[in-house]
């Protein structure tokens, strides 16, 4: 009560007013005394403000925000940032050399940001003794492909410090999902590198590097809700150029429960398809004969940037398939870009990776199975065949809706190899549903297979939800089960194809020996064949020599869990091909086998 007496003695006391002088701003500067004129003092404050306009925002200190972004006439994006001149951004021919580990996301990334690098004035080298900076693209999937980054860190902090003292110091970064997800360890905790860079801030490394140059450690791994790089022509370096891969999508909404991708690189948001098919376009003016089309969950692409395409309709999930989110709707779907995909080069062959089981509606598979250059394998990840672990995973479906899924896919597309993923030993994984895994795998019959032993990852609903009660041991146990069973089913479903003469496009030679070459069939099974010249087209006598990015027919001879032997035939197209295993009728395919020479024998 005494408070408020004393308050109310202050605010009833008669107000008085307190003349004040009007006082003339005063600024330190020498020139305060010096007899100048006000037009000389006015001038030199002008330029004052200039220089402190000039400087950072106080946007430029707030934590997760976004860097301005202008776009000028030629349309062209870039990156604007007041504080730094363009001067500082600039590479100088700088070498920069890059190691990719992980998925084929990485690859693309990988080209994404030497893309940005490049228009720097910075130079590409393979040789790691010459580089000035040293570029890991990461990934963060398992703990066994963050151990190999962490060991790479130490050989190659080995080598920075002994150049400590060079004109040019090496400066090392790590880029990609791994500098999202141990961006405190990379920097505080280990200080092993100079440079982090998230998936989504590969625009951001010119000034990075700047940073770095100046001897401060430097990081953005902010992640963002519309970064495609849809302006960014990847620098593709593909293995002689004859194939490529083009990202159509980036991010994951499915929340697996095992799964760090969402939180490492973001929520989905796809490409525009205007841009998608210029760089196609641009890979097939450049003789490129096969792009895989890649997004981290690729058949859910939703194209949403124009207003024509966003409707009312739910996206279509395959049969007995559910999501974590809500339906989605309207947006141009995966089946329309690819259908736009495959008109654009009729002898390109056209793949895509990694899908989701659920974005399988009959729509996309009558279009695999019609289009000629659209390859007939489908790649369908079930992690495990026990309906009580996916239910763990959240992979929202049961085992009898994959079968379901797997018998529609191959009655809609017949000739169809399927590839699949599985996990061993997750969370609460009993012996009787690693059995179910077995006998899935045995059931469906693939061809190709990525199996892993399950490893937790922080951030994760099973980190923070389930228990990692599997012993080591044990999944390395069912772990080499499932490989053995799945070489079994890769063996028989290969050996089918003795007989059958495959349209293959050829890679280049073969790892273990300069005679052989190596390539792919439609499957994406790898053939090896002698090196010989071969008929320039089917029923020719002229004969010529066989090179990367070349289409040949392949007479298979044998075959095993992991690749096929045969003798090329000829010379090929893709275009007008619809069947490849019936290309040629089998006393046609004896005549150029005797005309081209005697039988080779087979290791």
């Amino acid at each position: 009560m005494e408070q408020l007496r004393i308050l109310k003695a202050l605010f009833s006391a008669p107000q008085q007013w307190i003349p004040v002088r009007c006082l003339q701003p005063r600024y330190c500067c020498h020139l305060a005394n010096s007899g100048v004129t006000s037009g000389e003092r006015r001038a030199t404050l002008d330029k004052f403000k200039t220089q402190i306009s000039s400087g950072p925002s106080f946007q430029d200190f707030i934590k997760g925000s976004s860097v301005k972004q202008t776009y000028v006439a030629d349309g062209e994006q870039h990156d604007k940032h007041g504080y730094l001149s363009e001067d500082l951004e600039m590479g100088n021919s700088r070498k920069v050399y890059f190691e990719t580990y992980g998925c084929q996301m990485n690859v693309n990334d990988t080209e994404i940001a030497w893309s940005i690098l490049q228009k720097k004035g910075y130079h590409r080298t393979g040789d790691l003794n010459k580089a000035d900076v040293v570029l890991l693209v990461t990934c963060s999937i398992r703990e066994k492909a963050e151990q190999t980054i962490w060991n790479r860190l130490q050989q190659l902090t080995a080598m920075k410090k002994k150049r400590l003292k060079s004109p040019t110091p090496m400066k090392i970064g790590i880029l990609g999902c791994m500098a999202e997800r141990l961006k405190t360890e990379l920097l505080e905790r280990e200080k092993l590198v100079d440079v982090l860079a998230g998936p989504d801030a590969y625009r951001d490394l010119p000034r990075l590097l700047t940073v770095a140059d100046g001897g401060h450690q430097a990081s953005n791994v902010l992640l963002s809700l519309e970064e495609t790089y849809a302006d960014i022509m990847p620098v593709h370096h593909a293995p002689q150029g004859h194939s490529a891969f083009v990202s159509i999508m980036r991010g994951c909404d499915n929340m697996c429960s095992y799964c760090i991708v969402p939180f490492t690189r973001g929520r989905e948001r796809s490409r525009p398809v205007s841009s998608i098919l210029e760089e196609v376009r641009m890979l097939s003016d450049q003789g490129v004969k096969e792009v895989t089309l890649l997004g981290q969950n690729v058949n859910s692409y939703r194209d949403t940037s124009e207003e024509q395409f966003c409707g009312t309709d739910p996206t279509k999930l395959s049969r007995g398939f559910n999501t974590v989110y809500r339906s989605k709707q309207g947006g141009l779907r995966f089946s329309d870009l690819l259908d736009k995909v495959s008109q654009i080069d009729l002898d390109m062959r056209i793949r895509f990776t990694s899908p989701h089981p659920k974005d399988f509606p009959d729509e996309v598979l009558h279009l695999i199975a019609e289009r000629g250059n659209v390859c007939k394998q489908v790649h369908l990840p079930a992690q495990s065949g026990s309906s009580q672990v996916l239910k763990a995973m959240r992979r929202g479906y049961t085992r009898e809706a994959y079968l379901d899924l797997v018998q529609n896919v191959k009655r809609i597309i017949p000739e169809v190899s399927l590839s699949s993923d599985f996990i061993s030993g997750f969370c609460g994984e009993t012996d009787e549903d690693h059995q179910q895994t077995l006998s899935l795998i045995r059931e469906v019959g693939y061809n190709v297979g990525f199996l892993f032993a399950y490893s937790m990852r922080k951030k994760t609903h099973a980190f923070h939800r389930l228990q990692d009660d599997v012993p080591a041991e044990v999944k390395q146990q069912r772990l080499q089960e499932c490989i053995s069973v799945f070489r079994e089913e890769a063996a028989r479903v290969n050996a089918a194809l003795i007989g059958s003469t495959q349209l293959v496009l050829v890679e280049g030679e073969s790892r273990r020996s300069a005679k052989d070459l190596c390539g792919r069939t439609d499957g994406n099974t790898k053939v090896i064949f002698p090196k010989e010249d071969v008929a320039v087209q089917p029923a020719e006598s002229n004969t010529a020599s066989i090179s990367a990015g070349d289409y040949v027919l392949v007479k298979i001879l044998s075959a095993n869990s992991q690749s096929l032997r045969g003798e090329a035939l000829s010379h090929s197209s893709l275009r007008g091909t619809t069947t490849h295993c019936e290309t040629l009728p089998r006393q046609q395919v004896d005549e150029l086998r005797h005309n081209h020479g005697s039988k080779h024998s087979l290791d």
